[in-house]
């Protein structure tokens, strides 16, 4: 009996310990028709670092003056936009210059983050906003200090990191949940996987149709996006003011042919993402349908993809067709996702 018992005791000696070995590695969930995505090696997901960057997500001392979270400019109900043009909520009053980008699928981002690719990743992209004097402008050892007064957080990064509150971490925690927030249960997804509540009506089929035929050049695949940068013909010339913020992803590369390129946005969740473009400058999805038709400019860079006109730029399309887009990029809103309490606030 006395054996039976200490190994009794040994036993759950051994699994208190294993419970604290440290932090529990968790794949991501991904939907049936979506590609691959791959573990990032130097930032693996865990429950703990996915719940703590939750939290920091929605976290108002990420920013100096204590007022502004992540979340005030990515509100889950609009599919992690912000629903103006450009904003001015951030430290300094001042308008930004670029709109507010949708923030799902990002575990598939390879290519860079920001409208020209700036970041490379969702760690370094995240000292930007946290940073920048017009945005959230913290100072970073402000931000630790601050944090470092709550036992709460104290506890949390030692669970997840194993180490005290640093900035470095903070963005790590920041980025696991943000990989996390995958979109893939719309009305579309379901019928792609011939799941109950996946009809599409014969305008919503019309309208992928469509889509696939005259839009996937960029917005191609079960991301609708290709993850590039183009010249989508909303300027013929491209100023070199503030940095070079209007010249798109030439500001990185310094290629003349990616003068006036930007980030393709998926289509997923469009019709929740208004105003588009990446200075918001285009109200509806009318007035994109009217740009692609009508509106475009052609310059040098203009891309090739929209000259669709029997040669000339423009992607013609009849009231019929633009009906029938618009049918179909509803079928891409996932109400599920804007209501998945995973991703709203904890605090």
């Amino acid at each position: 009996m006395l054996l039976l018992a200490g190994v009794a005791s040994c036993k759950k000696d051994n699994s208190a310990e294993e419970t604290d070995l440290g932090p529990h590695t968790v794949q991501l969930e991904v939907p049936g028709n979506f590609p691959a995505a791959q573990q990032d090696l130097d930032n693996p997901l865990t429950a703990e670092g996915i719940a703590l960057g939750r939290m920091l997500f929605y976290e108002v001392r990420l920013s100096g003056n204590n007022r502004i979270s992540c979340a005030s400019c990515h509100r889950q109900e609009l599919a992690f936009t912000d629903g103006v043009a450009l904003s001015t909520l951030g430290a300094s009053g001042k308008k930004l210059e670029r709109h507010a980008p949708a923030l799902f699928n990002l575990a598939w981002e390879k290519t860079g983050l920001f409208w020209d690719g700036g970041s490379k990743n969702l760690e370094s992209q995240a000292f930007g906003p946290l940073t920048s004097a017009d945005e959230m402008h913290q100072d970073l050892l402000v931000m630790e200090t601050e944090l470092k007064q709550i036992p709460m957080y104290v506890a949390l990064f030692k669970k997840a990191f194993g180490a005290d509150i640093t900035a470095a971490n903070v963005v790590k925690a920041l980025a696991q949940f943000q990989r996390t927030m995958i979109s893939g249960t719309s009305r579309y997804d379901k019928y792609k996987r011939a799941e109950s509540g996946g009809s599409l009506n014969a305008a919503e089929l019309l309208g992928m149709e469509l889509v696939n035929s005259k839009c996937k050049s960029c917005h191609s695949g079960e991301l609708f996006t290709d993850d590039g940068y183009h010249n989508n013909g909303i300027d013929s010339t491209f100023s070199d003011d503030l940095d070079g913020i209007f010249q798109g992803r030439f500001r990185v590369s310094f290629d003349p042919a990616d003068l006036g390129k930007f980030k393709t946005p998926s289509l997923r969740n469009v019709l929740l993402t208004a105003p588009y473009m990446h200075d918001g400058r285009f109200k509806t999805i009318d007035e994109v349908l009217d740009h692609y038709n009508s509106g475009i400019k052609a310059s040098p860079t203009t891309d090739r993809l929209l000259y669709q006109n029997q040669g000339t730029v423009g992607i013609p399309l009849s009231a019929t067709e633009r009906g029938a887009i618009i049918a179909f990029l509803n079928t891409l809103t996932d109400d599920e996702f804007i209501n998945n309490k995973k991703f709203n606030n904890p605090n």
